[in-house]
Formats: structure tokens, C-alpha cells, sequence
């Protein structure tokens, strides 16, 4: 039997909308947003693989009044105005399923579902199987034997659907799917302002319709004189609103008589017109869509430019001799390459991965020379070209590499050009820089198109053996050569495209002179890692297990009974039906008892405490100890953390599996952890911590002449700010008001909200408010700097740090007041935070040369934000001590001076 599919478009673009949005919403460069179009687009696509529909057609609303409006002014009248950030993409949508060739049906003075129901039944007339696709459940009066209604529905992060069919109705309600019309006229509908019969619930109207069957049934029953069952205030409401019951049943009523022009075979499901919705994802950025529906090939040839020839792109050249590939890089002085690699499980590496193949793009030739691992001669090679400073390395990925041909006994020296680097500087906001990815948005090409071009696809997961041709498949062989040939292809032409923007943004400084030095200075911090004391940390996990333990008797006493603490639902039950406590409203799940709600009912209970304190324990032991200990490797005793520097907005370094940089410190037993971080026999952790650098960046930028003056001369700068704002002499000023004027301080360097502040500093809001606009009125420089930063940052669509490093802000233009707010606050903080970032940048690219040059046993194993941790040898620790204080110092010459200041421990815990 043939299907129908039709999709009621208003309903689906609004839950695409709120099913993505964020506090940065997907949005393309120039600040459009398609969130809700990729949103749609993605549960339009699982449908269309499950149903594999014969025909199909969207229908959307109009602004045009419907009968309904001219029948009673209220319909819809309670509904919020559609947010600009939707209104914008309906065009959008409309236009790509034009180009999907996909039927759009809108009718002026109908609703969207009087236009699926009209469909349905005329596909169902017709002997078509129909599957309405929509989240208003109004649509169920239209089910029937051969009409499902299908409701989208988000789980664990994936789209699944409810199917609603007449039996599902008549199971979930007790009704005929047509009787829920009467339904809605007894009960109303409080969304599309349908008044129905005032104070009668869906209970009630069920009740009612089951027994009498329709509206019209209980208005001859009560004329006669009977239906005995409707007693009361119930039968008082029903006669006094006869006129409502009837109205709100025409409102709730599908028309299923819409004048539409468009038969059934009109909406046959036809070909997309692949060139035109390429460019439009091209243009939305859809780059999984592109690849998913391989958009970018029409006949063999690229939609972008029809003019590559994708056999013909490049020659690959795998039978030439190790030694020719060897004089013609250091003829060149140049080495364009990817390098293939292996899973590898040994456990003395820091990355499961070893190198099996090199590709190596010859600019002059356009010609890739691919080369196998052979076991000596390969590895002879790599060595030879990689550890010669003369030849620049340019490539994908350096931190990894670095670290892989590390573990191979090879140095790689002269990292001169890696475009993951550059790709993130030209936009720090996109948070993933994968080669694919990067090749269609900079050349507009597509590995598997390419390798179907060339006859080539990889349809098996198996891995290559290492050395040798047994076992090996040679399509699969093939499919990975030419893979990588084509990367290193690309990785060359993208360097070109990228140089040129970096250029044009003149950013390329923050490229050659910051991100690029780092690169090593990162994957040797990698590769050094920290020694971590496994028998103290499990120690430590005893100790943690203890305290849960005996907190979990204290919690099950001042209850009253046991409980499971880790169910939100149960504990929400004890708190606040046997407990007593004042809640927050109750949701569909139960009672919030998250760390905010908690925390505001902290004084009505000591269990409150013992909660927070046990949920602290908890988080310790699970995520650094029981989570920390598998990333000891076993060989060197270390963890070997991996830190990134093209995942932050802000510029600032990460840091995962694990992240070191997120080791608690507001509890003391959170602090405690770091004790089981040692330098290894012989060897003393100097840790060094930057003072204050934000708020002595803003003071440099804003040229505020009072903070500038509190630094110049050493004052407390918190005590500064309460003394000014409070107009009270600096001597006089309590530790309380010292600790609300920090929380402004730092708030600022933030864009701190009156919101934001009363919640930190337990006011009203009115008090935050008049707290910041005082500071500001003393500290007017910093408010001109405040106002001019994002004023200008509006102009261009950025903001920048001292360095000329560049974050775009697309929030800024947005409708929507939160995410502008958003924007405002990431202008103004990101002259602040990201030159605090570039600072620590050159700090440890200039501490790492030092150390190098003056040949002192210390190496950098660790940053935190403002901090960094060398492990120096103690015969040479106070050199180490004076060369870290020099280089963190001097890195840059601002109107106040930076300090710095410096611990020495034998563990991490005691350098505070």
C-alpha cells in the first residue's frame, strides 16, 4: 500500500527550535540562525528513511485570520509572538524544501491542520496508508485505521516517536479519535485559549463523553430532564455555558473540507534538485547533511566548481624509492603531509596510536607520494626528514603527531605550519576542527566524493596489518591511500586559503608567534605529565568511601528512614512532603533538588548539609579517584593529560582525560586531592601564580586612573573599590564589605549582571544594581571602556585581545534579549580573559626556550588558568625559580606592573 506523508510545519520548526537552543544557538558566519531548520531537517530525514513515504507534502500556517478568529476574537490571542531567531529561518525552511522538491501547502484563512486534515482524508479515500507528523495533539480526532499521528518526542538525546492510530486513541483515552473534538469543547484548551466550560477538566469531559457521547447528547439529556449523572456545580456550568461548550468545539474542530487545488498525485515524492541544496547547506553550514546525502557530486563532478576534474586532482606516486622522496624534501626544505596511523595498545604509550603510512604532497609537482611503515627503512626515514630543523613541517594535528613520533624515538623539530592552528584562529568559535570538515568549508571538497571518483570505497572497518600484505584487502588498501593522499593534497591548499585570511585579519602574528611555538610546548607537557601517588589516591578513595558511609547513616537518621540520596524523585519526597521544606514549583518529574535549591534552603534543615556535603564526596571519588586511576599509565606512573588550544572561545588552554585544570578547591577535602601529585625522587614543584592579571589588564586597557593608582602603589585593590564606592576611609573597610567589592571586581572582568551580583552577595537585586552603577560612577574609566567595547564589537562583529587575537560575536546582532546579553558579556570580557590567555601563552613558550638554552633540569608540566607548575631538580631549583618569575613577569610591558607569586612544595597541595 502506497504512503502519505504529511508534516505540519509550523509545529515541527517550533519543537526543532527549542529542542536546540542554547545560550549560542547554531547560527552561520554572517549571524543567521538554523536551528530550527537543522532541527526540522533532521527529524524530516529519519522519517523519510523509516516510512519511505510514496507522496508528501508540508503544510504551514499563515498570518490571514480563520474562521475561528472571526468566530471568537480570543483564539490564540494568550500565545507569545513567534521569536525573531524562528521567524527568520521560516523563509529558510520553505526555500530548501522547494529545492527538495518536497510539496509546501499554505491556505489563507486556514490553519496548518485543517490542511493535514483535509489531506489525510482524502489520501485515506484514495486507499493510502497516511502518517501525520506533528506535536499537536489536536491532530488526534483525525486518527483512524489508516491515519497515524506521529509525535516526535526527544530521549537521551535522540528523536523517537509516539504512534497514534485509532486503537492507541481509543486505548489511551476510551474514545473514537473524533469524539476528543467534543472533549475539547467540555474542557477548553488553556494554549489555543479555547474557553471551553469553565471549571470543567479533562477528567470530567472524558467522564462525560463517554457516558453521553457528545455535547449535543448532554444538552437534550439536561432539556429532558435527565442525565442524573451531572449533578451540582457540574450541571450549573454545563447550562450556563451551552454557548461556550458549542463555540469551543467549533474552535477545536479540524475542517476537513479545505478548498485545496493540489490532488493527492501532485504531492508524489520527487528527486531534490541536488545542485541548489547543496549550496543552500553549503551556505547553512550542514556540512553532516552534505556528507550524509553525498550532495556534492552531480555526475562526477563538483557542484562548487565544475571545473576539478576529481580523478585528476593530483597523481599519487607510491612506487618511488624512500631515498628520492627524502632528496626531494630537503631539496624543497619542505614537508606537506598527513600521516596514516594504527591503533597500537602498548601500554607504555601516551597515544594508542602508531604511524603505518606518510602521504607527502609535492607543490611542484602536484604529486603525493604515499609510503608504507616497512618496518627500519620507514622509520630511518621519518626519522631523517622530521628531526631536521632545516625542513618546515606543515600538517594536521601537530600535538598529536608530535607525541606519536615521540613515542617512536623521533624528535620533530621546525613545526611551521599546522592548519587545525590556523583554522582555529581564523574562528575560535566552532569548537571542532576535523580535516573533513575543514576541507569542505575552506576547499569545497569531499573525501568520499573523491574516492568514488576514483573507483575507491572503503566498505569494511578492518584495520591494516602493520607490516606486510597478508591478510590484507586490497580495495580497502587502495581506499586509505588514496584517503590520505588526498588529506595530504588538501592540507597543502588549505595552508594557501587560511594564510590568506590570517593575513587579511591580521592575525597571522597570533598564528606564527603565539599558537603555532606552543604546540610543542603543550605535547611535551603531554608527554612529561604529572606522578601521582596511586597508593595515597586510593587511600584517599577509602577515606572519601568513610565520610560517605557515615554521612549516609546521618542522612537516613535525620530522615526518619532509608532512602536511595542519589533519586532526585525520593529525595525531593523526603524534603519536601515528610520534611516539610519549602520547595520550588513541582514539574511533571517531581521536586528540584538541585545544588541552587538547595542552597536556598539550606538554613531550614541541617540535612540540607549533610546532602551537599555528601553529593561533594560523591563527585570526588567517582570522577578523580575511581575516574583518575585508569589514566595512570603503568609504565611511567604518571597521568599524561592532554591540552588543547583550539576548543575555547576565550583563547584559554584546556585540558581532558583528565582535566586537570577541574581538580576541586573550593572544599578542603577537594583540596586534599592534589596531594597525591608528587615530583618525582629528587625533584621540587615551583608553582607560580600571576596576581590579579585580569584586573590589572582592565586597569591597562581601561587606563582607569584609580585602579592604576591602587596597583602603582600596592593597595589592596578590593579594599580600594569598598573604600570609594562606600565613601568610607580604606581603613575602616570589614572583611564583608572587602568580599562584595572583589565579587564586583571580578564580576566586571565577566560583565556581572545586578542579577548575577545579588545572587553571589545574597541581596536584593535593587542593592546589586545600585552597588555596580556606584562602582562604576568611581571607576569611570572602566565604564567607557565597558560601553566602548561592546559598541564596537557591534560595528565590526568582534572584539580582540591585546595581541590582535579575534572572537567573533554573532550573539550581539541577535532578536533575542538573552543571547545579546551574552554577547555584550563576551565583548567585554574577551579583551580581558583572552589577553590574560595570550599572556600565559608566551609565558610558557618563552619560560620552555629558557629553560632549553640555559640547559636547567625543569620542565613545565602543568598550567591552570594563572598558574603553572614546573618540576624542577633541587640542585637547580633556584635557577628555575628566578627563570619562571622573569619570564611570567616580562612577557609584556603594561601601564602597572604584573606580579607574580611563588611556592615550592613536594606536592601540588602544600605549593598554596
Amino acid at each position: 500500500m502506497s504512503r502519505l506523508l504529511l508534516v505540519d510545519g509550523n509545529s515541527i520548526m517550533n519543537r526543532a527550535f527549542y529542542g536546540i537552543m542554547s545560550s549560542k544557538m547554531l547560527m552561520t558566519p554572517n549571524g543567521t540562525y538554523t536551528n530550527a531548520v537543522y532541527g526540522f531537517l533532521a527529524i524530516l530525514f529519519k522519517e523519510l528513511e523509516d516510512l519511505n513515504p510514496d507522496y508528501i507534502a508540508v503544510a504551514f500556517d499563515l498570518k490571514a485570520p480563520t474562521a475561528r478568529h472571526k468566530a471568537y476574537d480570543g483564539y490564540k490571542a494568550n500565545r507569545h509572538g513567534m521569536p525573531d531567531e524562528l521567524r527568520e529561518q521560516m523563509p529558510i525552511i520553505k526555500d530548501v524544501l522547494k529545492n527538495m522538491n518536497i510539496t509546501i501547502i499554505e491556505k489563507e484563512g486556514y490553519e496548518a491542520d485543517d490542511v493535514l486534515g483535509t489531506l489525510s482524508k482524502r489520501g485515506e479515500k484514495d486507499g493510502i496508508d497516511v502518517t501525520i507528523l506533528s506535536g499537536d495533539r489536536d491532530t488526534f480526532q483525525l486518527a483512524s485505521d489508516n491515519i497515524t499521528i506521529r509525535i516526535p518526542r526527544t530521549k537521551a538525546g535522540k528523536t523517537e516517536e509516539d504512534d497514534f492510530d485509532k486503537n492507541k486513541v481509543l486505548e489511551v483515552y476510551g474514545l473514537e479519535p473524533v469524539k476528543l473534538i467534543e472533549v475539547k469543547g467540555l474542557q477548553g484548551d488553556t494554549s489555543d485559549n479555547i474557553p471551553g466550560v469553565p471549571g470543567i477538566g479533562e477528567k470530567t469531559a472524558l467522564s462525560l463523553i463517554k457516558e453521553y457521547g457528545s455535547i449535543e447528547n448532554i444538552y437534550n439529556e439536561l432539556e429532558q430532564g435527565r442525565a442524573e449523572s451531572i449533578k451540582g456545580k457540574t450541571r450549573e456550568k454545563i447550562i450556563e455555558n451551552k454557548e461556550l461548550a458549542e463555540l469551543s468545539r467549533f474552535l477545536g474542530t479540524i475542517n476537513l473540507e479545505v478548498p485545496i487545488e493540489e490532488n493527492i498525485e501532485d504531492l508524489k515524492k520527487k528527486d531534490w534538485d541536488r545542485q541548489k541544496v547543496f549550496e543552500q547547506f553549503k551556505e547553512l553550514k550542514f556540512n553532516r547533511f552534505i556528507e550524509r546525502f553525498n550532495l556534492s557530486e552531480e555526475s562526477g563532478e563538483i557542484v562548487t566548481d565544475n571545473s576539478k576534474d576529481l580523478t585528476k586532482l593530483f597523481e599519487i606516486e607510491k612506487d618511488i624509492s624512500i631515498n628520492d622522496v627524502k632528496s626531494i624534501i630537503e631539496k624543497q626544505n619542505k614537508l606537506i603531509f598527513y600521516l596514516g596511523l594504527d591503533k597500537d595498545e602498548k601500554k607504555e604509550n601516551i597515544i594508542k596510536e602508531v604511524a603505518n603510512s606518510i602521504s607527502i604532497y609535492n607543490e611542484e609537482e602536484n604529486t603525493v607520494y604515499y609510503i608504507k611503515n616497512n618496518g627500519n627503512e620507514f622509520y630511518t626515514f621519518l626519522k631523517d626528514i622530521f628531526e631536521n630543523e632545516k625542513i618546515e613541517k606543515i600538517g594536521y594535528e601537530f600535538s598529536k603527531v608530535y607525541i606519536i613520533l615521540k613515542q617512536m624515538g623521533i624528535e620533530m623539530k621546525n613545526l611551521k605550519y599546522d592548519i587545525t592552528i590556523a583554522s582555529y584562529i581564523v574562528d575560535m568559535t566552532k569548537g571542532k576542527y576535523l580535516i573533513d570538515g575543514l576541507i569542505d568549508e575552506f576547499l569545497g571538497l569531499n573525501v568520499e566524493e573523491y574516492l568514488k571518483a576514483n573507483g575507491i570505497a572503503l566498505e569494511t572497518n578492518k584495520q591494516i596489518t602493520l607490516f606486510g600484505d597478508e591478510g590484507e584487502d586490497n580495495n580497502e588498501i587502495d581506499a586509505i591511500m588514496y584517503k590520505n593522499s588526498f588529506y595530504a593534497y588538501s592540507i597543502s591548499n588549505i595552508k594557501k586559503v587560511l594564510t590568506d585570511k590570517l593575513n587579511e585579519e591580521e592575525q597571522y602574528n597570533v598564528f606564527e608567534d603565539i599558537d603555532m611555538p606552543l604546540v610543542e610546548v603543550l605535547a611535551n607537557m603531554q608527554l612529561d605529565g604529572m606522578y601521582v601517588d596511586k597508593n595515597e589516591l586510593v587511600e584517599f578513595g577509602k577515606e572519601l568511601k568513610d565520610g560517605i558511609e557515615s554521612l549516609t547513616k546521618e542522612i537516613y537518621e535525620m530522615a526518619g528512614e532509608e532512602f536511595n540520596i542519589n533519586s532526585t524523585q525520593q529525595l525531593g519526597v523526603i524534603l519536601f512532603e515528610k520534611l516539610g521544606l519549602k520547595a520550588s514549583k513541582k514539574n511533571k518529574k517531581g521536586y528540584s533538588t538541585d545544588v541552587d535549591t538547595l542552597e536556598k534552603i539550606r538554613e531550614e534543615h541541617p540535612i540540607i548539609d549533610k546532602i551537599l556535603e555528601y553529593r561533594s564526596l560523591m563527585k570526588l571519588n567517582s570522577t578523580y579517584v575511581e575516574g583518575m586511576i585508569p589514566y595512570i599509565n603503568e609504565k611511567t606512573g604518571r597521568i599524561h593529560s592532554c591540552f588543547h588550544q583550539t576548543v575555547t572561545a576565550t583563547g584559554r588552554i584546556s585540558s581532558s582525560d583528565p582535566n586537570l585544570q577541574n581538580i576541586p578547591t573550593r572544599y578542603e577535602l577537594g583540596k586534599k586531592l592534589r596531594k597525591v601529585f608528587k615530583p618525582k625522587d629528587g625533584y621540587v614543584f615551583i608553582d607560580a601564580d600571576y596576581s590579579q592579571i585580569e584586573l590589572r589588564i582592565l586597569a591597562h586597557i581601561s587606563q582607569d586612573e584609580h585602579m592604576i593608582e591602587a596597583f602603582r602603589n600596592g593597595e589592596d585593590i578590593h579594599k580600594q573599590a569598598a573604600s570609594k564606592v562606600l565613601n568610607i576611609p580604606i581603613e575602616e573597610v570589614t572583611k564583608e564589605q572587602r568580599s562584595a567589592a572583589k565579587a564586583v571586581n571580578f564580576g566586571i572582568v565577566y560583565g556581572i549582571s545586578d542579577f548575577g551580583l545579588a545572587g553571589q552577595l545574597g541581596i536584593s537585586r535593587k542593592q546589586a544594581k545600585e552597588y555596580i552603577e556606584q562602582y562604576l560612577e568611581k571607576y569611570n574609566g572602566i565604564d567607557t571602556f565597558m560601553k566602548d567595547v561592546v559598541e564596537q564589537a557591534k560595528q565590526s562583529g568582534f572584539a580582540k585581545t591585546l595581541y590582535g587575537r579575534k572572537r567573533y560575536i554573532h550573539e550581539l546582532t541577535s532578536n533575542n534579549y538573552m543571547i545579546r546579553e551574552f554577547g555584550k558579556r563576551a565583548a567585554m570580557n574577551t579583551p580581558i580573559q583572552g589577553t590574560a590567555a595570550d599572556i600565559m601563552k608566551l609565558a610558557m613558550i618563552k619560560l620552555s626556550e629558557e629553560l632549553k638554552k640555559k640547559e636547567i633540569d625543569a620542565k613545565l608540566i602543568l598550567q591552570v588558568h594563572d598558574e603553572l607548575i614546573l618540576e624542577a631538580k633541587e640542585e637547580d631549583k633556584e635557577k628555575a625559580e628566578k627563570l619562571l618569575k622573569e619570564c611570567m613577569e616580562n612577557v609584556i610591558e603594561l601601564s602597572i606592573p604584573l606580579e607574580v607569586e611563588i611556592s615550592k612544595a613536594y606536592n601540588w597541595f602544600d605549593c598554596k
